[in-house]
């Protein structure tokens, strides 16, 4: 064991919230203990490892590939002991209609493949990494907890199943990341006019959240959930969540 220090495993950790996250959970006051796991390794990722060797793993792989998966609750083990809680941050967005020809002759295997990648990601990687931490998270002497983020999969499925793990999915609304930059350079062609519109006007008006918001929020809730929260989906800045979060969010 670690002591009091939490034993976290977090995916999608390089960037955006998941990145915002780590720097949280690696510093005073959480200080926990974090595996890693991205397909990525950015410089300040890189940094952070550098500056946090002894209580961060990082882990370069696809959450959508079952043993990746397998390897970072495996190394959360074999390094720190035990395993407390689960950050699922990963996510994929692709912009194409159903019946969308441009990226391939054969636009029925191009658009299947691509909508089988996404599911991949951001479900079938749920399942697959709960497969290898429940088992662990169960044995938490700090009780367990278990963030959706973005997801409902978390209501009615893994809160009825596991009744001794907190788990909560949650929205943190409409982040300004990698992703909405991505979405603002090549959902036009392919979004309805008006959610684009939408879209851009948060961009344009400052009105995207900073990942700092909802990455307290959910580092948090990792580590301190109150159990009477299991099995809802809530927004990151709803009433409910007011106590995860600072005066000034």
């Amino acid at each position: 064991m670690s002591g009091l220090k939490s034993d976290i495993g977090l995916t999608g950790g390089s960037r955006g919230i998941g990145l915002a996250c780590l720097k949280l959970l690696l510093k005073p006051p959480i200080r926990a203990n974090v595996v890693s796991l991205s397909r990525s390794f950015p410089p300040e990722l890189q940094e952070l490892k550098k500056n946090h060797d002894q209580n961060l793993v990082v882990i370069q792989g696809n959450v959508g590939i079952d043993s990746d998966n397998k390897t970072a609750v495996d190394k959360a083990i074999e390094r720190f002991g035990s395993l407390d809680g689960l950050i699922l941050n990963s996510g994929s967005i692709k912009f194409e209609r159903i019946d969308d020809s441009r990226s391939s002759s054969d636009s029925s295997i191009a658009t299947l493949e691509s909508w089988k990648e996404l599911f991949d990601v951001n479900f079938f990687s749920l399942v697959s990494i709960l497969k290898h931490a429940l088992g662990h998270l169960r044995h938490s002497v700090l009780g367990a907890r278990v963030v959706f983020v973005s997801s409902g999969a978390s209501v009615g499925g893994i809160a009825a199943e596991e009744p001794s793990i907190t788990s909560i999915a949650l929205r943190p609304g409409v982040v300004d990341t990698e992703m909405q930059a991505q979405l603002r350079a090549e959902a036009k062609e392919v979004m309805n006019s008006a959610n684009y519109k939408h879209f851009h006007g948060l961009h344009e008006s400052s009105k995207l959240v900073h990942p700092d918001g909802p990455a307290e929020v959910m580092c948090n809730l990792a580590i301190r959930a109150e159990a009477q929260l299991s099995g809802q989906f809530l927004s990151w800045d709803s009433q409910d969540l007011a106590a995860y979060r600072s005066p000034s969010s």
